[in-house]
């Protein structure tokens, strides 16, 4: 659509230019190239847009083309690079035959400036063919009374190429009887001629074989070949004699077919079979011989076909002559055709501006003629006129172009469009004459917005689209006619969510169709707000806008995501606790999902998918709330495992599921108790705290002064040892101690022994206490009893206070059990550096 308004653009302006007075050329400019054939498709011939003075761009208008007649087109322009390049491969033997320079001439129509530029190509030879003989074997009849010296015409290659790349010597295998003479014509063509260097002797040899190469001087170098076969014959003194050595004929190109051109003939002195006389055609070229007939006992020459001048008006013939002894006689047929008045004229719109604007000054050309007639002389002289009393005259330009333009100015009003006749006549006897018709369109202005169908536009599009879908079609209308109610769609430039609105929609130029570029997603947005700018192709163009809606469509594409409980970020399995005293409806825990759907599509419902003791519990179908479904009994299990199923209302419907572990216990040591978790092994800790005594104690005794350390920490263990059997004691009549600790607070099995063991301490000390270090390690909250943010504003006394928990009811086996270990660490590491 842009190239046509471009090239009205173009039209407008060569109007403009010729209204204000600018004529055109007289003359064409000749540009001249040369190119050797063969060339691939695409290839460089010239820069064109340089030699004409145009942009590269330019040449992609198509107010810039090539123009010619009667063949087909074998360059091209490359708007890329601005060249000529070749349309196709190029023949030169094809194209000119055995002519000595191949010439194409074309031309180049500028149409913005009104211009023609004649253009010249010469295709240069390339060695491409190697000689060829017409024959692969050929026979030699030779009497054996013939005399040394005597020659034998032999039949010659033919190479199509020209110049140092045609035919240039001939070569004979190696015979003691036989040499080889080159004759050569004025027309340059070289004739091999057998000469016989001694006496034959057919009783001693009947037959010769011998090979006879043609090679041409091309680079590389390419040649033919053909076997000789040379019989001998008894004795045949005399050969054939033509009675002319060059007969010449000219002939009318439309003599019918049959008609006798000349007669050849040819006379032998010999009496009998030897002075018998046949004649054919002594070299074979099919394009040429199939147009003639030659009778083999008279030598009459009959045309077989019609001939044309314009194809070709000259034929070079050879005529040969054989008696019964194999002697043989050449002579050439010369035959001319004459031209006669068979064509009419051609005529070619080169270039016809319609419609034409009803303001158009006079002068305004119109269109761009090309008259041609192949005939030649006055047959091809020709004459351009125009019939009917119409606003329009000829004016012949250069080359056989004639221009077409206003004579007065126009109304559409009045007349709307002009059927006009072109009349071309030749100046033969009688004259020939050739009408071509045509129709110009008057064009009016452009003074009419487009319209939209609609005030406003809206839609709705399910979100999760494919890319490229189609959303909806508007539709613009433009009551002028032409490029003027070409209507052209496009969208107002904006932005959305802080990308640029192309990004998410498109529009067709042509048909007003509007296409997701990407997929929507309704938890993104919901709507979409755009404005559909129709725009006619006018000058200067008009346009309109309108406003369209797209509204996204939920779709269930999110399955419901479960806040509570969240999985522990250790291997542990999530746990609850129940107490054993809890009776039907007590709320265990409560599972809380969410959707990021919406309406029916988010709207969830929970269900009890699994459980390791049906009945015992229920969840609820639009809370999750988990309860007992009966009161706990002593034979339930102290571990039962539930699976709940979180299942949204879309179609098809999405879920989630969701594993809990419930404790049946009255209080932590109940669970602890049962699952012998921190039942710590007593005989091997007091083992190991035996032997670091003894080896302590074997290391303070040289030094006097650290027994009083040493005593120190033995009496500090004792004290310890001491504490540690009276707090598993009371941990031991702790039973409802725990009862009013909250079940949110509990993760796991492995989150009870995170809890009791989070402050423990591992002290490493080295000889050298100056690489000594402490770990204080960060405790695991998701694997602990007790909340995250408990841990940020309490130390574990505490928490402990907040557990209902005296302080010396604390589990503090692991803690005495790190710190005595701290201890001897420290005494060891001192002992060893005082060594």
């Amino acid at each position: 659509m842009a190239a046509k308004r471009n090239h009205s653009n173009r039209k407008a302006l060569v109007l403009f230019c010729l209204f204000l007075g600018l004529s055109w050329e007289a003359e064409a400019r000749q540009i001249r190239y040369s190119v050797p054939e063969e060339l691939e498709k695409g290839s460089f011939v010239g820069n064109i847009s340089k030699d004409l003075g145009l942009e590269p761009w330019e040449l992609a208008e198509p107010g810039v083309r090539i123009v010619s007649r009667g063949r087909t087109q074998l360059f091209a322009l490359n708007p890329r690079s601005g060249s000529l390049v070749t349309a196709g491969r190029i023949d030169r033997e094809e194209l000119c035959g055995q002519s000595a320079r191949c010439l194409v001439n074309f031309n180049i129509l500028v149409e913005d400036r009104v211009e023609l530029f004649g253009i010249e190509i010469e295709i240069t030879d390339v060695n491409d063919n190697a000689p060829k003989f017409q024959a692969e074997n050929v026979e030699v009849k030779i009497n054996e009374n013939v005399a040394p010296g005597m020659r034998f015409p032999l039949l010659e290659a033919v190479d199509p190429d020209v110049g140092v790349n045609s035919l240039q010597s001939y070569q004979l295998s190696s015979n003691k009887y036989f040499s080889l003479a080159v004759q050569s014509h004025a027309s340059g063509v070289k004739y091999p001629e057998l000469v016989l260097k001694h006496a034959l002797d057919r009783e001693e040899e009947a037959l010769h074989h011998l090979v006879l190469t043609a090679s041409d001087g091309g680079d590389p170098l390419l040649s033919g070949t053909v076997l000789i076969s040379v019989i001998v014959f008894d004795t045949n003194d005399n050969a054939p004699v033509f009675t002319l050595p060059e007969y010449r004929v000219s002939v009318l190109e439309n003599l019918p077919v049959g008609t006798q051109l000349l007669t050849v003939t040819a006379t032998d002195r010999d009496e009998g079979a030897n002075g018998e006389v046949t004649y054919s055609f002594r070299k074979f070229v099919p394009d040429k011989l199939l147009k003639f007939q030659l009778n083999k006992n008279t030598g009459e020459i009959k045309l077989s076909e019609n001939l044309d001048y314009e194809e070709t008006d000259f034929y070079e013939l050879e005529i040969q002559a054989e008696d019964g002894g194999a002697y043989l006689a050449m002579a050439k047929v010369l035959i001319t055709v004459e031209d006669v008045n068979d064509n009419n004229p051609e005529v070619t719109i080169t270039s016809l501006f319609s419609p034409l604007m009803e303001d158009s000054p006079p002068g305004t050309i119109i269109a761009l003629l090309n008259v041609h007639d192949p005939d030649s002389g006055q047959n091809g002289q020709v004459t351009c006129s125009i019939s009917g009393n119409l606003p329009f005259k000829l004016e012949k330009s250069i080359d056989g172009y004639y221009r077409l333009v206003t004579h007065r100015t126009l109304d559409r009003e009045q007349v709307s469009s002009y059927n006009i006749t072109v009349t071309a006549t030749d100046g033969g006897n009688p004259p020939l004459l050739t009408e071509t018709h045509f129709t110009v369109q008057v064009a009016d202005i452009n003074d009419n917005p487009p319209t939209f169908s609609h005030i406003s536009y809206f839609t709705y599009i399910p979100e999760n689209n494919p890319r490229g879908a189609s959303i909806l079609s508007v539709t613009a209308l433009d009551p002028d006619s032409k490029e003027n109610a070409q209507v052209i769609y496009s969208l107002a430039e904006d932005t959305f969510q802080e990308a640029p609105l192309s990004s998410y929609i498109s529009i067709n130029s042509d048909t007003g169709v509007l296409y997701a570029l990407r997929t929507y997603d309704y938890e993104q947005f919901h709507d979409l707000q755009i404005q559909v700018i129709a725009t006619d192709s006018g000058d200067p163009p008009l346009s309109s806008n309108v406003s369209v809606s797209i509204f996204v469509l939920d779709q269930n594409d999110n399955a419901p995501e479960i806040l509570y409980p969240t999985l522990p970020t250790d291997t542990s399995t999530g746990m609850e606790l129940a107490p054993r005293s809890a009776e039907s409806g007590y709320l265990v825990t409560k599972v809380v999902a969410v959707d990021k759907d919406s309406g029916q599509n988010a709207r969830l419902s929970y269900r009890l998918l699994k459980a390791s003791e049906p009945g015992l519990f229920a969840v609820g179908l639009h809370t999750g709330e988990v309860r007992t479904a009966r009161a706990l009994l002593d034979r339930d299990a102290l571990k039962q495992i539930l699976v709940v199923a979180v299942q949204d209302h879309g179609q098809p419907p999405l879920s989630a599921t969701v594993t809990l572990t419930v404790a049946i216990a009255d209080s932590i040591p109940g669970v602890l108790a049962d699952l012998g978790s921190l039942e710590v092994p007593r005989d091997s800790e007091a083992s190991g705290l035996t032997l670091y005594l003894v080896v302590a104690g074997g290391l303070v005794f040289p030094h006097m002064y650290v027994s009083c350390i040493f005593l120190a920490f033995v009496i500090m263990l004792l004290a310890l040892r001491l504490r540690r059997w009276h707090t598993s004691r009371q941990l031991q009549a702790s039973g409802g101690g725990l009862v009013g600790v909250p079940t949110s607070h509990f993760v796991g099995v492995e989150g009870v022994r995170a809890f009791l063991q989070t402050y423990s301490h591992e002290v490493s000390l080295t000889a050298d206490s100056r690489k000594s270090h402490v770990i204080f390690p960060e405790p695991n909250y998701a694997d602990m009893l007790i909340s995250h943010e408990s841990f940020e504003k309490k130390d574990p006394l505490s928490l402990l206070d907040d557990l209902k928990l005296p302080v010396e009811d604390t589990p503090l086996v692991p803690v005495s059990s790190g710190f005595t270990l701290f201890l001897l660490r420290i005494i060891i590491g001192f002992t060893f550096s005082r060594i």
